[in-house]
């Protein structure tokens, strides 16, 4: 029978796109007084690998990734991902703009050893968390460099998006050699 040990921790990733750099100001905002300082930011780039959200979202789409500060409990991955979608409702109460949903959020975590993301959707390759969210590896780092899976979205596919999650992981690399990084 294995020991029984706590997962290593990992770092709290957040997806960010809209087609409103105002929408992604105020997320950016939003994390830093509600979880802690930004350690990362990727490069803010076009979302335009699908349509699928162009009805509730417009066209345009912008796409940005938040990486947070500090160690990430990935037990906390439902909270987090509910919190969000308090986050978004909120966005979309103010009515800044006419979309139905101006603002996506889409949290997850960085392991040295994948990405996950939450997500109210059920599918097959899917593990519930509890609270109505499941999650998904998204990517698998194998060899020194990420896997992608048949279910992997397309822009985590991204030569970009890829190497900004490779100094995500390599930053808590570093991070875990810190006394008290749990």
């Amino acid at each position: 029978m294995g020991e029984l040990s706590p997962p290593k921790p990992g770092l709290l990733i957040l997806a960010a796109f809209s087609r409103h750099e105002a929408a992604l100001v105020w997320t950016r905002e939003r994390i830093e007084r509600e979880w802690g300082e930004i350690l990362l930011a990727s490069d803010v780039f076009d979302f335009a690998e699908t349509e699928y959200y162009a009805k509730e979202m417009g066209e345009g789409l912008k796409k940005v990734f938040f990486v947070v500060e500090g160690p990430f409990a990935t037990e906390t991955l439902p909270e987090r991902k509910l919190a969000t979608n308090g986050w978004e409702r909120e966005y979309a109460g103010l009515k800044p703009h006419n979309e139905i949903r101006p603002l996506n959020l889409d949290p997850g975590y960085v392991t040295e050893a994948k990405l996950v993301l939450a997500t109210t959707k059920d599918r097959d390759h899917r593990l519930y968390l509890g609270q109505g969210i499941f999650g998904e590896v998204t990517l698998t780092w194998r060899r020194g460099e990420w896997a992608s899976h048949p279910w992997t979205y397309a822009d985590y596919k991204r030569a970009d998006v890829q190497a900004f999650l490779t100094q995500v992981r390599d930053r808590l690399r570093e991070r875990m050699k810190t006394p008290g990084f749990r």
